[in-house]
């Protein structure tokens, strides 16, 4: 089984937007790829859902493919394509509880990579952060 995800490194004021999940994972908003959908649409599209911020897509920074084993037991491979997204300043993000999350917040890169609970997400964070400050990736 395949899946397809797409989701972004909201930056904002040198800092990247994280959430929490009530399990205590922290995360980059992400979410299923839906029919139709471009995946620059599915990124923007979970942003939103997940954070309440409106954001725009810069660039694209890559993707990450990995196994899980979803709740009726089947492996899946997921591939997550992640985009560089900037935000207006005055938007603050705030959890969608609906979506599994209990906090979103802005947070400076050093914290973020501490708390970021899976690697691959901390590398589109790092990828982030070079287009952020050199303008490249």
């Amino acid at each position: 089984m395949e899946e397809i995800s797409a989701g972004g490194v909201v930056i904002r004021n040198d800092k990247v937007c994280l959430l929490k999940k009530f399990r205590g994972d922290w995360v980059l908003p992400k979410g299923r790829n839906e029919e139709g959908e471009t995946m620059e649409e599915t990124a923007l599209r979970e942003v939103l859902e997940e954070s309440g911020l409106d954001a725009e897509i810069e660039r694209y920074l890559g993707y990450v493919k990995y196994w899980y084993r979803h709740h009726n037991g089947k492996k899946v491979l997921k591939t997550v394509h992640y985009y560089y997204m900037s935000t207006l300043k005055d938007q603050m993000p705030y959890p969608q509880k609906e979506e599994g999350f209990c906090v979103a917040q802005f947070m400076d890169f050093n914290r973020a990579l501490r708390l970021i609970t899976h690697n691959s997400e901390g590398n589109m964070i790092k990828n982030a952060i070079r287009f952020h400050n050199k303008g490249t990736v």
